[in-house]
């Protein structure tokens, strides 16, 4: 028996029987090397399509549908390709076919991608449900920090009497800081300001960190003098202290300075009393005690109602139904001179406060560190 000669075999029965058509799958009606198909055979091939299409409930099985079916290898183009293999009095009524077999086929697979899509987006927003009747997480609302506040307060309440922002710098010449301000070199005033030097403290130039805002006095009046000047000076000061309950290494300050002819005691007292009760309340009163400080001629300590108490007294004011707030006075002759001014001629008044003195009397704070530690349920209380 040659190679050639087909080996025989148990004789089959009868052609191998079709199974039933996929979607994809050719069959015997399906474009062919024998034929276009049937009009009957193409819109039975239609419905089969439509019904595997039904059975698809995922993005997987829409990809693979479409590429059986409408891809430009599908089976839909398949069939407009035979219909150049239709006799011509047929193709009109075939192309019809075609055109409305795949018509319904794009039809129903949009709807069957739109049915997928929104059956995914259900399931995730059911995976991703929010139970709205939670209460919502609360929100932490920053604030300003209390001695911004009240430096702001301090400098409206001066602003609405005229008087203009002037800020010195904090690094400061001796001059400035002490000489000029009619404190020498040899001054015992110095003893109680025990200062940062940058650079050695019998040098020329010498360089310290200020020690008060009452060294931006001279530098406001040679800036915008010889006229009548109204300015406060807010700012830190720096000294070398012991970091107690009532006494830091830094700490905040306004000065305040008024220069022009005719100016009095009483206008200082005016202004004082003016800003204790914008401060304080409107029926706050000052009380002024004689002292001294080397940058006035006569001075004074500033008083004011312990607004706690309202002057019956209580531990806050020693029982004395007064608080202390402020030293002020008449600017030193020598200090007017330094900054351009004629003392015979010209007056002014100089005032100066700590701004955490006038926070810790407001609110009763014992301990003046809270303000530089940066503890959040203090801080919280300002909000």
């Amino acid at each position: 028996m040659s190679a050639d000669t087909p080996s025989a075999g148990p004789p089959s029965a009868g052609p191998p029987s079709a199974g039933p058509p996929s979607a994809g799958s050719p069959s015997a009606d399906t474009p062919s090397a024998e034929g276009p198909p049937s009009v009957e055979a193409l819109r039975a091939r239609r419905d089969a399509a439509l019904a595997a299409l039904a059975a698809v409930h995922d993005e997987a099985g829409l990809e693979a549908w479409y590429r059986s079916v409408l891809s430009p290898s599908g089976e839909a183009t398949g069939w407009k390709r035979s219909i150049g293999k239709v006799p011509k009095d047929q193709r009109k009524d075939f192309g019809q076919a075609i055109h409305e077999a795949t018509g319904a086929l794009e039809l129903a697979f949009a709807a069957a991608r739109e049915a997928v899509s929104a059956a995914a987006l259900a399931r995730r927003l059911a995976a991703e449900r929010v139970d709205l009747t939670l209460p919502p997480r609360p929100r932490r609302r920053g604030g300003l920090h209390p001695l911004t506040l009240a430096r702001r307060r301090i400098e409206g309440i001066f602003g609405a009497m005229g008087f203009q922002v002037y800020d010195a710098p904090h690094v400061e010449l001796d001059e400035y800081n002490f000489q000029l301000v009619n404190i020498p070199p040899d001054h015992p005033a110095r003893d109680m300001q025990d200062t940062f030097f940058l650079d050695h403290p019998d040098a020329a130039d010498a360089r310290v960190l200020r020690t008060h805002t009452t060294a931006g006095q001279v530098r406001a009046m040679r800036e915008l003098g010889p006229g009548p000047l109204r300015v406060i000076l807010p700012g830190l000061c720096y000294r070398n202290e012991d970091v107690t309950t009532r006494s830091e290494m830094q700490f905040h300050q306004v000065e305040g300075l008024l220069v022009g002819e005719g100016v009095r005691m009483s206008d200082l007292k005016g202004v004082l009393l003016e800003f204790a009760r914008q401060m304080f309340g409107p029926h706050q009163d000052v009380r002024l005690r004689g002292s001294y400080f080397p940058f006035t001629e006569p001075s004074v300590e500033v008083d004011v109602r312990c607004a706690l108490c309202g002057g019956s007294g209580c531990r806050v004011c020693k029982h004395s139904g007064w608080l202390e707030i402020l030293g002020a006075g008449l600017v030193h002759p020598t200090v007017l001179r330094n900054g351009g001014y004629d003392p015979a001629t010209h007056q002014g008044i100089a005032f100066g406060m700590g701004i955490e003195r006038v926070v810790m009397l407001l609110h009763d704070i014992d301990d003046i560190r809270q303000f530089f530690r940066n503890d959040l349920r203090f801080l919280a209380h300002f909000r």
